[in-house]
């Protein structure tokens, strides 16, 4: 009797790139400027997208979609600003895949969203290999990770646009050397914009707001 081998890893993978594909095409329908967020647990994401919609809410039609294992606290405290959030809860999945996204999306108001943010859930393992229908990949990283977190993980570094280097408020207390870290990820991707934030006192943001308001407006102008 003949074996049939199966690929899981490329099926799945090829599956879920269909699904991005469809998805992608429904938010480009919407001129919907969307942003998937990955980072490990705590590094920030949260803070991060509360820091941009309290900021750009009343310029940027804002949506949301929140990833995470379980629980729905962070969906909970971006709906207390008024923003449309949907909460994708995994079950124990490591990250978000383009099917869960679809279902989200049917809960949101696209026709009325300039801006979707999703927040991926915490984990700098596989939620890169999973296409969402994203348009701009931003990974979040935090001084207290330490900096060589691009030498360990260096998938999450490669493919994005935006390495947000957040918590830099700490670097006093932390024996973090930032020229090695900027060094590392523009060997992985020369093409990575770097922007050190904080969010606990604002500094560094402007520069990513600015860059976001400009990807927006660069969307609807296509």
């Amino acid at each position: 009797m003949t074996v049939k081998v199966i690929t899981v890893g490329e099926d799945i993978l090829g599956a879920n790139e269909e699904k991005a594909k469809a998805n992608k095409s429904r938010l480009d329908k919407h001129e919907v400027l969307t942003v998937n967020m990955m980072s490990s647990p705590g590094a920030g994401k949260t803070s991060l997208i509360m820091s941009t919609i309290h900021r750009m809410k009343e310029k940027v039609r804002i949506a949301v979609i929140e990833g995470d294992v379980a629980s729905s606290v962070d969906a909970d405290k971006v709906s207390e600003q008024g923003i449309p959030v949907v909460q994708i809860n995994t079950a124990g999945g490591c990250h978000l895949d383009a099917n869960m996204v679809e279902s989200a999306l049917n809960s949101l108001p696209l026709e009325d969203t300039d801006l979707l943010l999703i927040e991926n859930v915490g984990n700098l393992i596989c939620p890169n290999a999973f296409v969402l229908g994203e348009d701009r990949r931003v990974m979040i990283s935090s001084l207290p990770e330490g900096d060589d977190k691009p030498l360990k993980y260096p998938a999450m570094f490669a493919d994005t646009d935006v390495v947000l280097l957040n918590k830099i408020d700490l670097q006093p207390h932390l024996d973090f050397n930032t020229d090695a870290f900027k060094k590392m990820v523009t060997g992985l991707n020369s093409d990575v914009i770097i922007f050190p934030v904080s969010c606990k006192t604002g500094e560094g943001l402007e520069a990513w707001f600015s860059w976001l308001e400009s990807a927006v407006k660069g969307k609807k102008d296509r």
